[in-house]
């Protein structure tokens, strides 16, 4: 198991599937049975040594968030442009690190499942040797909120592969990883999406993933942002 001590939390976009409640909060300030998305993202990270959190929309509120905890430490990446989920990590490699660091999405609930900290388990599944990020995924049928057709399959050894032309994948992405900063290597300056950095590290053998064994929900929609207490109280969170 590697020690990974720095993670970044992705919280600039703009919500446009919740509005309009997201005119008026930014999507990881909004509230899930009495608590921000944003403090439930940190919550998981309590014992890093510094989180990163990227901010765009209605960014002054995020930061004045981040200003009212103790822990984790936090740094906020203020960007005066939307820079896409890559270049948004890329921008704040600097505050990273040169080793593994974690990243996730602010608007996801997560539970653990028999195997524990779902951290711990990429932590403890990382291979220097052989991998530039690992995902951790959940199988569609267990994903809570998520209607589309799926992110991935996954071989025998953990590799994922696209859904491609398929009606469906087998597996869901669930807005956390495991990466090393060499995956940025040659990678665009201006705004572009992770998958073009997976898909490079798919082409070169070094995408994996493991599966996540607890439950996850996305508060992606005004439907989800309603059903989410429930979910929650159903599945202990």
């Amino acid at each position: 198991m590697i020690t990974v001590k720095r993670a970044m939390v992705l919280a600039a976009g703009r919500g446009v599937r919740l509005k309009p409640v997201t005119d008026t909060t930014p999507k990881p300030l909004v509230e899930v049975a009495g608590r921000t998305l944003l403090d439930r993202a940190l919550d998981r990270f309590a014992a890093m040594e510094l989180v990163v959190v990227n901010a765009h929309h209605l960014a002054g509120q995020v930061a004045a968030s981040l200003q009212r905890r103790a822990q984790p430490p936090s740094r906020l990446s203020r960007e005066t442009e939307l820079l896409d989920t890559g270049l948004g990590v890329k921008n704040a490699l600097g505050h990273l690190g040169p080793w593994p660091f974690f990243i996730s999405s602010s608007d996801i609930l997560m539970t653990e499942g028999p195997g524990g900290d779902p951290l711990q388990r990429l932590a403890a599944a990382w291979d220097d040797d052989a991998m530039d990020a690992l995902l951790l995924v959940q199988p569609r049928a267990k994903a809570g909120g998520f209607v589309a057709p799926g992110d991935f399959n996954l071989d025998p050894e953990g590799r994922p592969s696209r859904r491609g032309d398929a009606p469906a994948a087998d597996y869901v992405y669930t807005s956390t990883q495991l990466v090393h900063p060499r995956l940025f290597a040659d990678s665009p300056d201006a705004p572009f999406s992770f998958n073009l950095l997976w898909d490079k590290a798919i082409a070169t053998r070094r995408l994996f993933a493991i599966v996540h064994d607890g439950g996850w929900f996305t508060v992606d929609t005004p439907e989800n942002l309603t059903a989410a207490p429930d979910w929650l109280a159903r599945h202990g969170g």
